[in-house]
């Protein structure tokens, strides 16, 4: 397998499973890769993770095998992810199915609409 770039945060919303199973080896959790992409778990379920009950944490944390500080670097590490599309830290791309024609268009129209799109990530500290 070659190496393949890291999914940016901001595209964290739209992560697929492969794009998880990256950032989980930049992470060193890289041994939950397999265990992830078998439970298709992509961006849209990492997102949700912070709307879950304490039974469907322990159903995941089951169902994944991981081991309690992992799953805490885990959620430490979403939370990165979260602040830094709040603060817009990240670079906005134009994605693969836009033609290069709009990239001016659809970054000015990403920027405007990048805090309607994250609110929902804000975490209780």
């Amino acid at each position: 397998m070659s190496k393949e770039h890291p999914p940016e945060p901001l595209d964290f919303f739209i992560w697929t499973v492969e794009d998880v199973g990256m950032w989980l080896e930049e992470i060193n959790l890289g041994s939950y890769r397999q265990i992830f992409k078998e439970n298709g778990v992509n961006g849209e379920y990492l997102e949700g993770m912070s709307m879950f009950t304490t039974e469907q944490i322990l159903r995941f944390i089951r169902r994944c095998h991981m081991k309690w500080g992992d799953f805490i670097t885990l959620c430490k590490e979403l939370r990165r992810i979260k602040v830094a599309c709040l603060k817009g830290e990240q670079k906005v791309r134009r994605p693969w199915w836009a033609p290069p024609c709009l990239s001016v268009f659809f970054v000015k129209v990403a920027k405007r609409n990048r805090q309607s799109r994250v609110v929902s990530l804000k975490l209780e500290p």
